[in-house]
């Protein structure tokens, strides 16, 4: 079933309108789904606010080597939303006086951006508890300039956490591209041989889990065991935790559930995987998600759907976190997917 893609590369307010179209009720739905926000209330959690934050997510640009099919950030080697030296000195302003405890650096691939080492170099120094910077682990592998990855993310005492939808070779290439296996094994070798991953080490290295179809991750401690004893096994690999993560029916994810005629089997079943307990540990109530561009949101989720805060302060160069804490966090019908069974935020399950 061939369709016309609803988060098109470059995409523009009708594209997103289109997806929040269609998570609200739109034409690929015909049962009744509750709304969220009337769930949520069920439980007493409406309206959703933030707690104290702890995270500051920055996103530093779409750019990507590779093209995954699951990618919420439709992320792609044409991407060219990239965050200028600019926007990156109005977080640096924002990273030496926040109060939160962890700096995330994403993508696309963050490594793509021109500016990566610097901004890493000036980010280390803050003093941030913990620095993490997403990596595919390909990127490490895809180019020369980029082989000296591992050691410059030691040097700076960066936790990286790496997309490996499984240990084997046919499901990972399924999801990401052919090759890409291989690759990931190398880079997650290296990153071990200059002390990432280690049993008692304290180089951090975890590893993302997403399922590769129509359906919610198994259980997460179950699947940290499987991806430890098969990695250590046959290819002498350690790495610290794994986190099982719902793929949200946004982007990619949604173009495919709406093709595959799941779409509505799917959601569905976040519906009746709602927790309460999990609403009480989402991403949203303790981290600030910033655009390559600088626009602030409640979670990169938000970000990819347009949604930004709803708050005065909606601009990096405005930050001001007292206000932007006292504000109601955007809602819609996708924010089943972090509410599902155990949960599911960027750090993994949530209860």
């Amino acid at each position: 079933m061939a369709i016309k893609s609803l988060h098109a590369r470059h995409k523009d307010l009708a594209q997103t309108n289109r997806q929040l179209e269609i998570l609200n009720g739109g034409p690929f739905t015909d049962g009744e789904l509750p709304r969220f926000e009337d769930k949520i209330a069920e439980t007493g959690h409406f309206p959703l606010r933030p707690g104290k934050l702890e995270i500051l997510q920055i996103n530093v640009g779409y750019m990507c080597n590779q093209v995954c099919e699951h990618c919420h950030v439709d992320a792609g080697p044409d991407r060219k939303e990239i965050m200028t030296r600019e926007t990156m000195e109005q977080c640096l302003e924002v990273i030496r006086h926040t109060g939160a405890h962890t700096l995330d650096l994403t993508g696309g691939a963050p490594e793509m951006n021109p500016d990566f080492r610097w901004f890493v170099d000036e980010a280390s120094k803050a003093g941030i508890e913990d620095f993490i910077v997403r990596s595919n682990l390909t990127i490490i592998r895809a180019n020369k300039k980029y082989y000296d990855l591992p050691e410059f993310f030691k040097s700076h005492n960066v936790h990286i956490i790496s997309s490996m939808p499984h240990y084997t070779r046919g499901k990972t290439d399924k999801q990401r591209g052919e090759g890409v296996f291989d690759k990931s094994i190398k880079a997650l070798q290296e990153l071990n041989a200059v002390g990432y991953g280690l049993p008692d080490g304290k180089l951090r290295l975890d590893l993302v889990y997403n399922p590769s179809g129509a359906f919610l991750p198994g259980d997460q401690a179950a699947l940290e065991r499987d991806f430890k004893i098969a990695l250590k096994e046959d290819f002498g690999i350690y790495f610290h935790n794994l986190f099982a993560i719902t793929n949200l029916p946004i982007a990619r994810f949604l173009d495919y559930l709406i093709a595959s005629e799941n779409y509505e089997d799917y959601m569905f079943a976040l519906v009746e995987a709602y927790n309460p307990v999990a609403v009480e540990n989402v991403m949203c109530t303790n981290t600030i998600s910033v655009s390559w561009d600088g626009w602030l949101y409640d979670c990169d989720f938000n970000q990819m759907l347009g949604l930004k805060v709803a708050s005065k302060i909606k601009h990096i160069k405005d930050y001001n976190e007292d206000v932007l804490n006292d504000r109601e966090i955007l809602i819609s019908q996708h924010c089943y997917g972090c509410t599902a069974g155990a949960g599911s935020s960027c750090q993994g399950k949530t209860t």
